[in-house]
């Protein structure tokens, strides 16, 4: 059976070059613009079924009274299986067919959000026990389990994309590609917030994990019409040579006479900037997804909004932080020249700035402006300090298991803003739970001012 599983997911074979070079420009036009636009929809679905839980978090609450810590363990069991998941299933992703991987992963994450929901629907609390415990705990332990396993199958999602993304554009054109892609985040989270918030206003909170769990389904089949695997796969050459560009820079010499975990250990292991951006990228995903997951409980709670009102609210994160995503890479190489750190600087700043004019805004239509900049101020380092400058810090050859690195920690941050923003609330009020987000900025901006720091020494 595992056999026959891995014979399904196997790559396709490479397929003999087209000579016509008339037919290869036009397959290519044709292949590389539905490659994109499949992968960003795909990728903008997963998060449909992946942030549809902060609103469901106060229904969860008042329906069966769970505090804001065992709520918290929900985001924890997701980050820490998305976290893991991110490097298994990008082996797997490697050798496997993205036309089959990338839908399956998106049916099984589909297949989970409805188990969520159906969890509540075939457990009545207060009425069975089980093993001597209350049936509200055992259904709390059933979320944590579903919610986990769609993190895992979640995380099979970037690494497909990320293949595609590679194998179909060259590097002179793929970091572009890559920060429009990217804009799919703030998409799906603007979509599952608006969709999911409607959902729970008219037929309550079970139906933000059937409704996207439908959609998922649906785009899975979608998907597997629009994919294909790699470009040799349908007889193309690679797109370096299509594009008349060199695969890879010759000027790392003494880099291509290392093998790969000689590469590894130099540029990842032992590389102190590394594990600097890895430790500021925890505290990024903990004002990330504190905001995320919690704005909607905290606009609520503290500030008394409506739960469609303070939806609407949070839908201006994402939305404006496309735009912070786009400028950020725009400002650091026009601006500042290639040059990181001091956008990462000024950005996490601004975060700390709107989380305290949030804080004492008594204008109801200002807590847009404010969500929406704070938005593009997280998005801007979250898209950097993980990606772009783990990649510019390492090796090329360790590109894809330095943003892993990074992106594993990243979601260790995760868990602690999903846990500790809900022991916070708990212990301190909500003072406590913005105050644990300030401190998590201010963190990161030193760790980043050490970075420029180090760099202009190097400089010097």
């Amino acid at each position: 059976m595992l056999q026959s599983l891995l014979n399904f997911f196997k790559e396709p074979p490479v397929q003999p070059v087209i000579e016509d070079e008339n037919k290869v420009k036009s397959m290519y036009a044709h292949w590389r613009l539905r490659i994109f636009y499949a992968c960003f929809i795909g990728y903008t679905v997963f998060y449909l079924c992946k942030k549809n839980i902060a609103v469901a978090l106060p229904g969860l609450s008042q329906e069966y009274g769970y505090s804001n810590t065992e709520l918290g363990l929900l985001g924890s069991s997701l980050y820490l299986t998305y976290g893991i998941g991110k490097f298994i299933n990008g082996v797997l992703a490697d050798r496997s067919d993205v036309r089959k991987f990338l839908p399956t992963a998106l049916i099984m994450t589909a297949i989970a959000n409805l188990c969520f929901g159906l969890s509540a629907v075939f457990i009545t609390p207060g009425e069975v026990t089980f093993f001597g415990l209350p049936t509200n705990t055992i259904l709390l332990w059933l979320f944590v389990f579903f919610w986990g396993a769609s993190g895992w199958f979640q995380s099979a999602g970037f690494p497909a994309v990320a293949k595609s993304l590679t194998y179909w554009y060259s590097n002179s054109e793929r970091g572009t590609k890559w920060s429009l892609w990217s804009c799919s985040h703030q998409v799906g989270t603007f979509l599952s917030v608006i969709i999911s918030g409607f959902l729970v206003g008219k037929f309550g909170w079970k139906m933000a994990f059937f409704a996207p769990a439908v959609i998922a389904i649906l785009t899975a089949v979608w998907l597997f019409n629009r994919l294909r695997d790699r470009p040799q796969s349908l007889g193309l050459p690679d797109v370096e040579k299509f594009r008349n560009e060199p695969a890879a820079s010759s000027s790392n010499v003494k880099e291509d006479k290392r093998n790969y975990v000689e590469i590894f250990r130099d540029n990842i292991l032992f590389n102190k900037t590394i594990w600097l951006l890895a430790i500021a990228y925890i505290f990024v995903y903990i004002i990330r997804f504190g905001a995320e997951d919690w704005m909607i409980k905290y606009l609520h709670e503290a500030k008394g909004d409506a739960l469609e009102l303070a939806a609407m609210k949070l839908s201006s994160l994402p939305l404006v932080g496309i735009a912070g995503t786009i400028l950020a890479g725009v400002i650091s190489d026009k601006v500042f020249k290639g040059q990181r750190a001091p956008v990462n600087i000024i950005y996490l700043i601004g975060v700390v700035a709107c989380i305290v004019l949030l804080k004492f805004n008594t204008i109801s239509q200002l807590d847009f402006v404010f969500i929406g900049l704070l938005g593009a101020f997280t998005y801007g380092p979250q898209m950097m300090i993980g990606g772009l400058c783990a990649v510019e810090s390492s090796s090329k050859k360790v590109a894809s298991a330095a943003t892993g690195f990074t992106g594993t920690f990243g979601y260790v941050g995760a868990g602690l803003s999903s846990t500790g923003t809900g022991f916070m609330v708990d212990k301190f009020g909500w003072n406590g739970a913005l105050a644990f987000w300030i401190a998590s900025a201010i963190i990161c901006v030193i760790i980043c001012t050490i970075l420029f720091l180090n760099e202009r020494k190097k400089k010097a």
